[in-house]
């Protein structure tokens, strides 16, 4: 089995005003901060997850 490859995944906007649920889902991907870069496995899960912010994060590599 091959590992998948990563997503580099930039948080670009505040997420104060947003709903709970997102703020929980940029806290599931392990974004906190603007400007913040996590890398994550590009699975279908995390892409699920950074769908629902995608107006928040900013995505490069696949």
């Amino acid at each position: 089995m091959t590992t998948p490859s990563q997503l580099s995944i930039r948080l670009k906007r505040s997420q104060i005003g947003h709903p709970k649920k997102m703020r929980l889902v940029l806290r599931g991907l392990g974004l906190r901060k603007i400007g913040q870069t996590v890398s994550r496995p590009d699975t279908p899960q995390v892409r699920g997850l950074v769908n629902k912010v995608r107006h928040l994060v900013e995505v490069s590599g696949s």
